[in-house]
């Protein structure tokens, strides 16, 4: 979860105003402070690009006519946050929710309103797709790193794992660098996303048996739970997944390895009533038995998850991040811990949090 103060979270039970803010970037340098009636920001980790915003703006004035009107889409950003407003004398605290790319603007030219919509600046990457073939090679950050660069030189990227070797990973015209980002980071176990602060991030995704709850949504009074639902599904589900690489090209023999849910206490244990159901994941990228390990711990995690999954409404708190765990109690007294997937955070007054979730277990 964002680093917020514990007012804050606190505040999110009660009555309060909220605060929102929305950034217009230019080329030119300036920036904008831009008037706006509501809006949303979804965060989704399911999706290759991970952060989405739509904007809405009561004034059609705004609406460019001309290539270099101010919101016209060639190059321009939104930063975009949301809060508590503590009301004078304090400022209000405000969390940001992400930089986006300027992607289009649409509305009544008459009457209004005008819809802004962006994506975070992964999407940069994904877009400008090779023009020629492209080697990575090196190790996991140094990759990635290049790869982001190379559309985004003074993009910064941050490292959360233990640096790793790749094999020599060639991509043809064509292929789309953000993809191969997402290839390279598997190797060292890890993905690659922009973050709330545009910074793009390698990480692993946290386990949710070993990650403590970042907040508690509860149905009690002063709670901020509003609804809950739960599903169980098998469709999609994998117990086990063979990752296995070969680089001829560096002359590296294959190597694999088979990752298995050895839970026994697991619904999809390996080999127990939801039998055996393997997938399998290769790249040039690993070159060796820890790589392959990491590559496939980091598959089956996300191809386990789907058995059990939550869709949840709360009081919006904009401090939440995708692989967060939260303490879910509903209205009969169950607890339960889940694990974010994905939510969007409204930019008005009025509104919930719808979460969905990508792994649940009962908490005693």
């Amino acid at each position: 979860m964002y680093p917020v103060s514990e007012r804050f979270l606190a505040r999110l039970a009660e009555s309060h105003r909220v605060a929102t803010r929305v950034q217009l970037f230019l080329t030119t340098g300036e920036v904008v402070d831009l008037e706006h009636s509501g809006g949303s920001v979804t965060v989704d980790r399911g999706q290759a690009i991970r952060r989405t915003c739509t904007v809405t703006i009561a004034d059609p004035a705004i609406i460019p006519r001309i290539p270099t009107d101010q919101l016209a889409t060639y190059g321009a950003r939104l930063r975009i946050s949301r809060g508590v407003d503590y009301g004078n004398p304090d400022q209000p605290e405000l969390v940001p929710l992400g930089v986006f790319r300027l992607d289009s603007v649409d509305g009544d030219v008459n009457e209004g309103p005008v819809s802004l919509q962006g994506k975070d600046l992964s999407a940069c990457v994904a877009d400008d797709k090779l023009t020629e073939p492209y080697s990575a090679t090196g190790t996991v950050v140094g990759a990635v790193t290049a790869l982001i660069q190379r559309s985004l030189p003074d993009a910064d990227v941050i490292s959360l794992i233990d640096d790793a070797p790749i094999g020599r990973r060639t991509f043809d015209v064509q292929a789309d660098p953000w993809a191969g980002a997402q290839e390279i980071a598997a190797a060292a176990g890890a993905e690659v996303y922009a973050n709330a602060d545009g910074v793009f991030v390698i990480a692993t995704l946290p386990d949710l048996l070993e990650e403590e709850p970042v907040w508690a949504v509860e149905a009690v009074e002063g709670g901020v739970y509003i609804k809950g639902n739960r599903a169980m599904t098998s469709d999609k589900v994998h117990n086990g997944i063979l990752a296995s690489g070969e680089n001829t090209s560096d002359n590296i023999p294959p190597v694999s390895w088979l990752a298995t849910d050895d839970d026994p206490g697991s619904p999809t244990y390996w080999g127990g009533p939801f039998g055996r159901r393997p997938d399998f994941y290769s790249s040039s990228t690993l070159t060796t038995l820890a790589a392959c390990q990491q590559a496939a711990v980091l598959k089956l995690r996300q191809a386990k998850t789907p058995n059990a999954s939550g869709d949840i409404s709360a009081l919006p708190n904009p401090a939440l991040e995708p692989g967060d765990v939260i303490r879910v109690t509903h209205e009969d007294g169950t607890r339960e811990l889940h694990q974010v997937a994905a939510f969007t955070v409204p930019l008005s007054q009025d509104g919930d949090l719808p979460i969905s979730t990508i792994a649940a277990k009962e908490d005693a």
